[in-house]
């Protein structure tokens, strides 16, 4: 899912990656041939926790194969999500890079033939005993791109999900406690707005809206259900009690100024600096802003909890390091690989704020990232990660984009599940 408040920031079209690669020396082929070159792409954004530590996996990896020059490309997502097939498709084309997870993309490429199959690798070294089943799900996928099961595709060395972030002070300033179920998470929500403050910040022009109608469908939904919907294993019908809830609790919220109305045409990074500013006293969004706000807010206390009442969360193994099929050093890109998994490399990303695949908290400074990880392992060891909400076709995402702004600009529940029941229907039955 495309989430992270660095991708804002990075936005770019086909024409800045050619640009990249010809500033880069690679566009005539001979580094691309040659096996003391590794080309390596990722779109995390520098200062990101992950940029620091795969900066170190870079670092690990040239000391242990001498001669060899790591060539690293910062992408956008934008770039990968939007051009990854095309891309693939060419003779240029990277050793190693990152790719969002999921049916609509890893398992796409994976189906279209455009990926490695990295089963073997996976035995050879170790990456199916490292990662634990839960987040095996988003590396293997079957012959028809649905993850979950088959051949490995991709491998990841951080897990994420979504968590509330809150700003402390004016949770104390207000009297207001940590809520631990709905009933008291929309109290205190009624008390803000009383107070004239906007409780939750939000973003209608990206990602972190429909996070937000998912939670709320999450809390009356179920495991199969989960599984039915993000890997077709069961009919889905968005007009059930659990998608009839989320919608009527949107619009409720909406109503109420407990989600501002005008937050619709916003970004993920807008909403991000209303938290940041103070502005709204909550965030729901991923585990990847927590490295963010640890670094910019400087002017009050935050922590995070879980989304109170739920049981499933929405959330998964971060995304993957893939190897192109047309990738010309695959012996040194699944070297690259596995340095990313090494302990050195998780130890930076968890004190940094993100979420290692280790359940270790041994040396981890910070309580922030501390409580980070033991929430992600609640969610992990209970099997209550369910994946996100635009993962089942390749053009949900959008879908969803449209339908919660609408719903936001006042169009009736039924209608919307409607329009995400056509367009998820239709793509199941492309599937066979």
């Amino acid at each position: 899912m495309p989430r992270r408040k660095t991708v804002g920031l990075l936005t770019a079209g086909l024409l800045a990656l050619s640009g990249a690669l010809a500033a880069c020396g690679s566009s005539g082929g001979s580094a691309a041939s040659s096996p003391k070159v590794l080309k390596v792409w990722w779109y995390e954004g520098n200062g990101s926790a992950y940029q620091i530590a795969w900066d170190q996996a870079i670092k690990d990896f040239e000391k242990q194969h001498p001669g060899v020059t790591v060539q690293f490309s910062l992408k956008s997502f934008n770039q990968m999500q939007q051009n990854a097939s095309m891309i693939l498709n060419s003779s240029d084309v990277p050793d190693v890079m990152e790719y969002n997870k999921g049916d609509a993309t890893t398992g796409l490429l994976s189906k279209q033939g455009l990926l490695t199959d990295l089963t073997s690798e996976a035995a050879t070294y170790g990456w199916d005993k490292l990662l634990s089943p839960g987040l095996q799900v988003t590396a293997r996928y079957s012959p028809k791109g649905v993850m979950g099961s088959g051949d490995w595709y991709g491998v990841s060395d951080y897990a994420e999900y979504l968590t509330v972030y809150y700003n402390k002070d004016m949770f104390a300033r207000y009297g207001i406690g940590v809520p631990t179920t709905m009933a008291e998470l929309t109290a205190a929500m009624a008390k803000f707005a009383r107070a004239g403050i906007t409780p939750f910040a939000n973003a209608g022009n990206d990602y972190m809206a429909m996070q937000y109608l998912y939670e709320m469908e999450l809390s009356q939904s179920t495991p199969a259900q989960v599984q039915n919907y993000e890997r077709y294993t069961g009919q889905v019908n968005f007009h059930d009690a659990a998608w009839t809830n989320a919608v009527n609790t949107f619009q409720d919220w909406i109503s109420k100024g407990y989600i501002a109305k005008d937050s619709v045409g916003l970004t993920a990074t807008q909403a991000g600096n209303d938290f940041e500013t103070g502005k709204s006293p909550m965030l729901m969004s991923g585990s990847w802003w927590a490295g963010t706000f640890e670094t910019e807010i400087k002017n009050f206390s935050w922590g995070t909890f879980l989304w109170p009442g739920n049981t499933l969360n929405a959330g998964s193994g971060g995304n993957l390091f893939v190897v192109p099929k047309n990738a010309a050093n695959k012996q040194l890109a699944y070297d690259f690989i596995n340095d990313t998994l090494q302990p050195d490399v998780e130890k930076l990303l968890a004190n940094n704020g993100a979420v290692p695949i280790s359940d270790s908290t041994a040396g981890v400074t910070n309580p922030l990232n501390v409580q980070l990880i033991q929430n992600f392992q609640t969610l992990a060891k209970s099997n209550g990660l369910a994946y996100y909400p635009d993962w089942p076709t390749p053009s949900f995402y959008n879908t969803l984009l449209a339908q919660t702004q609408d719903l936001m600009n006042g169009a009736s529940g039924s209608q919307v599940l409607s329009a995400l029941q056509s367009n998820y229907d239709q793509y199941v039955s492309s599937l066979g």
